[in-house]
């Protein structure tokens, strides 16, 4: 009678040599699927390999611009774009900090409130103008992205909010 506990040479060469033929995780990159036909500047999907380590980065609001406007108006913290570029910078001030760069972030989350001047509609052309400085012109690396209109945020002077997801190799 053939022992049951003792496994076949194929047995245990199988998972060995499927490995080798699939090459080592540090081979895979980091995949940016683009919008297909599009040349919007975000990503339809991210891809990481098994050996990418992740970083989520926490909601980050807006820079004061106008120390002295109330610190709860948007003359405080600017419109749209002004606050889009200013969140923007903060995050890549974090992602430089952590040894990253923008080009890193995979995933970003935009939560935008209805701008009083543009109808109280989230004012998206202006996120667009800030948004594009960081991404799809010089640094090619888009991350997959959501934005949503919010009511509203904890203080009534910001107009924006962005958490990312950066990955690295």
């Amino acid at each position: 009678m053939k022992n049951l506990l003792i496994p076949s040479l194929r047995t245990l060469l199988a998972p060995a040599l499927l490995c080798a033929a699939i090459g080592p995780a540090t081979a895979q990159d980091i995949v940016r699927h683009k919008i297909p036909g599009s040349d919007f500047p975000i990503a339809q999907a991210v891809t990481l390999p098994p050996n990418a380590t992740i970083h989520f980065i926490s909601g980050q609001v807006p820079p004061v611009v106008d120390k002295g406007a109330p610190g709860d108006s948007l003359a405080a913290f600017g419109n749209t774009r002004q606050q889009t570029v200013g969140v923007l910078n903060k995050i890549k001030d974090i992602l430089t900090g952590m040894g990253l760069t923008m080009g890193d972030v995979v995933k970003m989350q935009v939560f935008i409130v209805g701008d009083p001047a543009k109808g109280n509609k989230g004012d998206v052309a202006g996120f667009m103008e800030g948004y594009t400085q960081f991404f799809g012109g010089a640094q090619p690396n888009l991350p997959a992205r959501a934005v949503f209109q919010v009511a509203a945020l904890s203080n009534p002077g910001w107009l924006i909010e962005i958490e990312v997801v950066a990955a690295k190799k």
